[in-house]
């Protein structure tokens, strides 16, 4: 038995930045945490993985859509199933040695076992229990599924089945068309997949801006992936090798059968807060199964505080992240801070789809006067040579202020891009300030600042 003075359960990308943070803070910190490698969902099932995959099977629509016009010539590469995925594992390995060596580098201490909370100030790890004045949850999410829906990781998977299969499918049937299953789906259609996406809603990627969603379906049906829209899924038969999704569309309530080598369930994720012991401590829980928390991310018992997925809020890593850092400091005695009106999301297909702020229906709703600046990256000459001009960047502004109050990017490095309208948003800046701002020639980011003019008297390649 040790005494600490923060014990985090879970080394998730909340998790681990907490721990290092608590440490650098001069913290005696320890980590529970029951997989044999540190770095949670993200790093082992998730975002990591996920991109590896994303990365290669780009690389071939590259080859197979693109090389020739550039004058790269010869026969369009194969796909070695295997070796992919031991990519995919290298990556993976690179990623979780290297929270290990960072804990030994801040002399983070990692208990080996899951943790449950016995009682305030005391984490129980492989029967062993150890004392710690604060304790930080940060035990991630997992899958969640429909009724109706077995999953065996098999045959119907989870993305954590589908990051490891045996072999390409034929068919795949996706069920929710949010981030992860449009990734996922994304990869297989690349590498020869029919994928047919099943969604409950009328739209793609809930809660993005309307004009965005449109667009991303448009250019993902060009890519192959044909859509079932406002659909419910109302079972899925399994043998060992195939299936069929059930599923009846709302306009009729007409049934339909889909069959499938592969049904990837993609409906979302949970709190993953089983065997902590929460209902014992008397913690109190939101109505959506999240642990509740003050503005200093505590509960409501003394000492023991929550961070990530398990509390409200997108489940996003780097929200975890931060929320972690500011939890951190609040341990220490410092004064942890985190925005929540700019926290970016990310879509890793190509193209990318990046958002931060509010959305077009979000500001009519709280009847706020805006106005838009909008610019396509077929104006962008960096996004042409580069066979990239699909998409658009939208900047919305205050009608009076013009201060930036959010922006939406579908097209080329979206990802990265969001990130200079996130610092802009940060500290207050007007869409004049970034349309001000001299950027670099032939770059994606151009496309931005031709947005933000375009708030103003008007961009100048449109």
């Amino acid at each position: 038995m040790a005494n600490y003075d923060v014990i985090i359960i879970g080394s998730g990308p909340g998790g681990y930045v907490c721990a290092i943070r608590c440490a650098q803070l001069g913290l005696k910190t320890a980590v529970a945490e029951g997989r044999d490698t540190l770095g949670g969902t993200c790093l082992n099932v998730g975002c990591i993985p996920s991109k590896a995959l994303l990365h290669a099977s780009h690389m071939l629509h590259e080859a197979e859509h693109n090389f020739a016009a550039m004058g790269l010539k010869g026969k369009s590469p194969s796909v070695d199933w295997k070796q992919m995925l031991s990519y995919k594992d290298d990556t993976i390995g690179q990623n979780t040695k290297g929270i290990e060596f960072l804990f030994k580098k801040n002399k983070v201490d990692w208990l080996k076992g899951w943790g449950s909370i016995p009682a305030a100030g005391q984490v129980k790890v492989c029967d062993e229990v150890h004392q710690a004045k604060n304790i930080i949850i940060a035990s991630g999410s997992e899958p969640s599924s429909l009724p109706g829906v077995e999953i065996d990781e098999k045959v119907v998977v989870t993305s954590t089945g589908a990051l490891e299969l045996g072999k390409v499918p034929k068919k795949m049937v996706v069920i929710g068309a949010g981030v992860i299953g449009l990734e996922l789906g994304s990869v297989y259609a690349r590498l020869g997949s029919e994928v047919t996406v099943v969604e409950f809603l009328d739209a793609v990627t809930p809660g993005m801006d309307a004009e965005i969603q449109k667009t991303f379906q448009r250019t993902l049906k060009k890519q192959g992936i044909t859509f079932v829209m406002g659909a419910a899924v109302q079972k899925t038969e399994a043998t060992k090798t195939k299936a069929k999704v059930h599923y009846k569309l709302r306009k009729d309530d007409s049934e339909h059968v889909i069959d499938a080598d592969t049904v990837l369930v993609a409906t979302g994720r949970k709190p993953f807060i089983d065997g902590l012991g929460l209902d014992a401590l008397g913690i109190e829980m939101t109505k959506r199964g999240q642990i509740a928390v003050g503005a200093d991310w505590q509960t409501n018992v003394q000492g023991i505080y929550a961070i990530g997925d398990v509390i409200e809020g997108p489940m996003l890593a780097h929200k975890a992240e931060d929320e972690g850092m500011a939890a951190a400091a609040q341990v220490a005695g410092k004064h942890g801070h985190l925005n929540y009106g700019v926290i970016p999301g990310v879509i890793y297909t190509h193209p990318e789809v990046a958002n931060v702020g509010a959305t077009e229906q979000q500001l009519k709703d709280d009847g706020r006067a805006y106005k838009v600046g909008k610019f396509s990256f077929m104006g962008n000459g960096r996004a042409k040579a580069n066979f990239a001009g699909d998409g658009f960047v939208k900047i919305l502004a205050d009608k009076d202020t013009d201060r930036i109050l959010g922006a939406h990017i579908i097209g080329p490095a979206a990802g990265d891009l969001i990130h200079e309208v996130c610092v802009a948003m940060e500290f207050g800046a007007s869409a004049e300030d970034l349309a001000m701002t001299c950027h670099a020639h032939p770059t994606y980011s151009e496309a931005v600042r031709e947005a933000a003019l375009a708030c103003g008297d008007g961009a100048i390649h449109a």
